[in-house]
């Protein structure tokens, strides 16, 4: 069995509050949708704004591989607006519940919403689309009337047909039970939309397709309205590995499509969330990483490489030995038992404080306690800075990179981005260094307090944390960077 995905995110997804794409944006995610495997683009709604008008126009030009499609509601303005557009498809809704008739056409009866719709469908056809025809806030309507709705759908000629579980209150029982019964009825292929207000939308999506649905709607990082929507990673990796069901889906992309998501949308993925947080395929505990190195299925349900990603070992109050003796093997060093033991002390004793335990403060640590001297290969010589109102902050620096001097200068969004912009300028010749993360705390208060800034970089596979803590968040964030960089140079 093999289920199809209708793909939100550039729907739904950026109704999450906050945030808004421009038309480049929508194309590179659209392409990364595309390259991912997704069967169904939702581009936007073509009648909402001339951004997703141009936005849907500009995808559908692309010539993917993935059907294009646009939101739109029962009004011949919205499927003349996705028609213009040259989108493929529209998924095209109307209310079903009493909740929502009432307050989108009060006064009107269900049998209204019904002939609307069938003049809906029927016009899209003419003007050539694919119609994906759904019930809006199914889940808390007469299940009765959505199955009368949906076989008038399939009378007017409809292709696809939706149930929506708009708010997220279904069970996961309950909506395998509703599904059995819509597919009893309708004979359409059938997807299901799912909110996660109730943190149900991987688990009642999953049980829909378990129950006959053929197509399931999900947005990258479960971005969407409120809760947000069913996460396609989750969705997907679940399926495949738990039922044996699966997707188009290239599993391998999946990381990276959710860290593109990530920066364009700026809603930060939380790091504990399943497949693409940062604590997935992260361990630290010297029980959980002892055993792991022996056999990484002890604590991974799957390999990281599975979804495009790299196991990574961290250190702090719960290090055991075999977590600092991999970060030493890596390193190149060794230590003689007591060594080790006052490695690990120095280690547990920054995680005792409350401190994130950088790989840099790892690094000190080590050459500490080994007594080596390790000479750094970028330093910083100089930086100045130039910001204020009405002004493109701009930072020139000067570094000596394995013994050459480099000068360079670039803009930013502000002082930081300006300095941090110059050093990967200097630094391009030598190395392709990309900033994964960039996180800062104020460790005292008052306009004086001492910032902590803590860095992610990367260089090919690898990925190093570094720490910068100063008065100045300036140079801090320089600080930090730099460090980083002497770890991968």
């Amino acid at each position: 069995m093999q289920v199809k995905i209708l793909d939100t995110t550039l729907r739904d997804g950026e109704q999450t509050p906050g945030v808004s794409l421009s038309v480049e944006q929508k194309v590179m995610i659209a392409e990364a949708l595309d390259n991912l495997g997704v069967d169904i683009i939702e581009a936007g709604t073509a009648i909402a704004s001339e951004g997703d008008f141009q936005a849907i126009k500009e995808i559908s030009q692309r010539g993917l591989n993935a059907e294009i499609c646009s939101f739109a509601r029962i009004k011949k303005e919205d499927i003349d607006a996705a028609a213009d557009a040259n989108a493929d498809s529209i998924f095209m809704v109307a209310p079903s519940s009493d909740i929502h008739i009432n307050a989108k056409f009060p006064g009107k009866s269900k049998e209204y919403v019904i002939e609307k719709s069938i003049e809906a469908i029927e016009y899209a056809k003419e003007r050539g689309l694919i119609v994906e025809f759904g019930a809006e806030d199914a889940s808390r309507a007469d299940l009765n009337f959505v199955i009368e709705l949906f076989k008038r759908a399939q009378e007017a000629k409809a292709d696809r047909i939706t149930f929506a579980d708009t708010v997220g209150v279904l069970s996961p029982e309950k909506m395998e039970e509703t599904v059995r019964k819509i597919k009893a009825e309708v004979k359409l292929p059938l997807a299901i939309h799912c909110h996660d207000d109730f943190g149900l939308a991987t688990a009642n999506t999953i049980f829909g397709i378990k129950a006959g649905a053929e197509e399931f709607h999900g947005t990258v990082n479960g971005l969407g309205e409120r809760a947000g929507n069913a996460a396609i990673e989750e969705v997907v990796i679940a399926l495949e590995y738990l039922y044996g069901i699966k997707t188009k889906i290239r599993k391998e992309k999946l990381y990276n499509t959710s860290k593109l998501v990530e920066k364009l949308s700026r809603v930060v993925v939380p790091p504990n969330k399943p497949i693409v947080g940062d604590n997935a395929f992260t361990h630290e505990s010297g029980i959980h990483t002892s055993a792991l190195f022996r056999d990484f299925k002890s604590y991974e349900p799957i390999s990281p490489e599975v979804v495009g990603r790299k196991r990574v070992i961290v250190l702090g109050k719960h290090a055991g030995r075999a977590s600092v003796e991999a970060i030493m093997n890596e390193l190149g060093y060794k230590a003689t038992p007591e060594q080790m033991k006052e490695i690990l002390a120095r280690i547990k004793e920054i995680g005792d404080k409350g401190k994130r335990v950088t790989d840099a403060d790892v690094r000190t640590i080590i050459e500490t306690v080994l007594q080596i001297k390790r000479e750094k290969k970028v330093k910083l010589e100089d930086l100045a800075i130039f910001s204020g109102k009405n002004v493109m902050p701009m930072a020139s620096v000067k570094l000596r990179i394995n013994g050459q001097e480099r000068i360079e200068a670039a803009v930013g969004l502000g002082p930081v981005d300006a300095a941090i912009n110059a050093i990967r300028r200097a630094i391009k010749e030598f190395a392709d260094i990309k900033l994964v993360s960039y996180h800062v705390d104020a460790i005292t208060g008052g306009t004086d307090a001492l910032v902590d800034v803590v860095v992610q970089l990367k260089k090919d596979n690898k990925i190093v944390t570094a720490r910068g803590a100063r008065t100045d968040i300036i140079m801090a964030s320089v600080e930090a960077f730099i460090e980083g960089l002497n770890m991968l140079f």
